[in-house]
């Protein structure tokens, strides 16, 4: 796992449980298998989501948005902590950036390398977790649906 300095392999690891449910439940909806969630720094879970591009015919429901939408209005996000099973596309990396959301946590990035690494050179703290079942989720669904997949990310199947 590659660290970042504030965030700690038990908390990365805690909060990315809670994005793998995520991505578990957005499956079981017939929908892609990456979720996500937003943390203060103290621990305290602000918002969830998952994916929810197939089942709503919305392009923009990415997990990341959606947790970030779950969490409703904050003055700041820099106290905050993004996880993601899967490394930040181009547009949810901009959410984060663009709100200053000061931590990220990366389930996987073996499937798809969004944003993260610009993230990390942007101030960013990031936490890779490599995590198996990360990993293994979306890369069953990709195999299985790799048009709906390629869809999502915007290139062409």
């Amino acid at each position: 796992m590659t660290m970042a300095r504030g965030i700690t392999d038990e908390q990365a690891r805690r909060y990315l449980r809670v994005a793998v449910e995520e991505a578990r439940a957005g499956l079981g909806e017939g929908g892609i298998p990456i979720g996500a969630a937003l943390f203060h720094r103290d621990g305290t879970l602000l918002g969830r989501g998952h994916n929810r591009r197939v089942q709503d015919g919305d392009p923009s429901l990415h997990a990341e948005t959606a947790a970030f939408r779950n969490a409703g209005r904050r003055r700041d996000y820099r106290d905050t902590v993004m996880v993601s099973t899967l490394s930040p596309c181009w547009y949810c990396s901009g959410l984060i950036r663009q709100f200053e959301i000061g931590g990220l946590v990366v389930g996987e990035q073996r499937t798809f390398v969004g944003a993260h690494e610009w993230l990390a050179d942007h101030g960013v703290e990031v936490a890779v977790v490599d995590d198996e079942e990360c990993a293994a989720l979306l890369g069953s669904f990709v195999a299985a649906n790799p048009e709906t997949w390629h869809e999502d990310i915007g290139e062409p199947g």
